[in-house]
C-alpha cells in the first residue's frame, strides 16, 4: 500500500531528503522551547506566581494548560520522527532523547486526561440518569461557554475553600460543581465517588508534573532540545537520503496492525463478543483494547511523517483525520470504563452506587464499541474512496 505514496507521478512523491528532516525538527524543538517559556510566563512551573494566583483564588490557568499542550505536542512529533528516521540520526543521541520525550510528555498528559475523564463520567451520568445536561458543560473541556450563576457560586467557593486551607493545586473542574438534584441516589454517589477519586488523581497529576518540570531531568532534556534547535545530528549519508521509503515503512506497519484488527465485529455498532471479559475479576484493562490503541500510536507515527516529508504543504487527509479522532474517542472511552470499574470495586460501597457504576461501564464499553465502528467506516472510506492513479 506504500507503494502508491512512491508513485513519480503524484504531485507530492517529490524527494525529501535530510534536509527537510532537519527543518522539521528544528520547527519543533522551536516550538518547544517557545511553549516552555509560556509556561514558565504563566506560572506553569509551579514558582511563586502561580502560588500567588492559587492563593488569590485566580483560576487564570488556560494559558498554562495551552502551553503544557503545546509542549506535548512538540515532544510527541520530534519522539516520532526520531523513531521514524532513526537510521538517518545519530544512534548514540536519538536512542537517548527519545524515552525522556516520552517520558516528559506522558507525565504533561497526565492531569488533562483525568480532567477530561471525570467530565466525560459525569456527563454520561446525567444522560443516563435522563436528567438535562447544563449548557455550560458542552464546552468545559474546549473552554467554550460560563457555567451557570449556582454552579460558578459552588466553584468559587470551593475554591476559596481550598485557598484558605493552603491547597494549591490544580483548580476544581467544572463538571464537579454539576447540580446533581435530577439524579438518583445511586448515581449521585457514583458521581461523588468518582470526583473524589479522579480529582485526587488529577491533583496526583498535577504535582507530579510540577515536579517534573523542575527536576534535573527535563532539565537535561530542554538543554537536548535547545541544542536540536540549531543542530540536527544527522548521519553523513542523511544529506542525500530520500526519506519516502521510511515513511512509507511507517504506513505499512499501519496498515499491517489494521489489518489485524477485527474489523468485520467492529462493523457491527455494538457486538455481544466484546462483552465476553465484561465480567473478569482481573482489574487490568480490556483485552481487546491494547491493539487498537496501538494502532493508534501508529496512525499517529504515520501522520508525523506526512508531516515531515511534505511540511506546511502538507495536505489534509479527511480520512485519517477521522480514523483518528475515532482512535481517540475508543482510547478516552476505555479508559472511563476502566475508572468505572475501578471505583465499583471501593469497598463498602452501597448496591445502588455499585449497580450505577456497572450501568456506567457498560455505556463506557458500548462507546468503545462504537468508537471501533466509526473507525472501520473511516478505514473503509479510505480504502475504497481513494481513486486510483494510472
Amino acid at each position: 500500500m506504500a507503494q502508491q505514496h512512491l508513485d513519480p507521478t503524484d504531485p507530492m512523491a517529490e524527494a525529501s531528503c535530510g534536509d527537510a528532516l532537519a527543518g522539521y525538527l528544528r520547527a519543533q524543538a522551536t516550538e518547544f522551547l517557545r511553549a516552555l517559556r509560556l509556561h514558565r510566563e504563566t506560572g506553569g512551573d509551579g514558582g511563586a506566581p502561580a502560588r500567588a494566583k492559587a492563593r488569590a483564588g485566580d483560576n487564570g490557568s488556560q494559558e498554562s494548560v495551552d502551553a503544557a499542550r503545546a509542549l506535548r505536542r512538540s515532544a510527541r512529533r520530534v519522539s516520532a520522527s526520531l523513531h521514524t528516521f532513526r537510521p538517518l540520526l545519530d544512534t548514540d543521541w536519538s536512542e537517548a532523547i527519545r524515552p525522556e520525550l516520552a517520558w516528559l510528555s506522558g507525565t504533561l498528559a497526565m492531569e488533562h486526561a483525568y480532567a477530561a475523564r471525570l467530565e466525560r463520567l459525569l456527563l454520561a451520568l446525567h444522560r443516563l440518569s435522563g436528567a438535562a445536561v447544563l449548557p455550560a458543560q458542552t464546552g468545559v473541556l474546549g473552554g467554550a461557554g460560563a457555567p451557570s450563576d449556582g454552579s460558578r457560586t459552588a466553584g468559587v467557593t470551593a475554591g476559596a475553600q481550598k485557598a484558605a486551607a493552603g491547597d494549591t493545586g490544580p483548580p476544581a473542574h467544572p463538571a464537579a460543581t454539576v447540580e446533581r438534584g435530577n439524579l438518583t441516589v445511586g448515581a449521585a454517589k457514583a458521581g461523588a465517588l468518582l470526583e473524589r477519586q479522579l480529582t485526587l488523581a488529577r491533583t496526583r497529576a498535577h504535582s507530579t508534573a510540577l515536579q517534573a518540570l523542575g527536576s534535573s531531568r527535563f532539565h537535561a532534556v530542554a538543554d537536548n532540545i535547545a541544542v536540536l534547535a540549531s543542530e540536527v545530528p544527522l548521519t553523513p549519508a542523511a544529506t542525500t537520503a530520500d526519506l519516502r521509503p521510511l515513511a512509507g515503512a511507517a504506513e505499512e506497519r499501519l496498515t499491517d496492525a489494521v489489518a489485524a484488527l477485527p474489523l468485520v465485529t467492529a462493523g457491527n455498532p455494538y457486538n455481544a463478543e466484546a462483552l465476553i471479559h465484561g465480567l473478569s475479576p482481573d482489574p487490568a484493562p480490556h483485552p481487546q483494547d491494547a491493539p487498537w490503541h496501538q494502532v493508534r500510536l501508529l496512525l499517529r507515527l504515520h501522520r508525523y511523517a506526512r508531516e515531515v516529508l511534505h511540511g506546511d504543504s502538507a495536505p489534509v487527509d479527511v480520512r485519517l483525520l477521522a480514523a483518528g479522532q475515532a482512535l481517540n474517542r475508543h482510547r478516552d472511552a476505555s479508559e472511563a470504563a476502566a475508572a468505572a470499574a475501578q471505583a465499583a470495586r471501593t469497598p463498602r460501597i452501597a448496591p445502588a452506587t455499585a449497580y450505577a457504576l456497572g450501568v456506567l461501564h457498560a455505556d463506557q464499553r458500548h462507546e468503545v464499541e462504537a468508537a471501533r465502528f466509526a473507525f472501520q467506516q473511516s478505514w473503509q472510506m479510505q480504502t475504497v474512496g481513494t481513486p486510483q492513479r494510472s
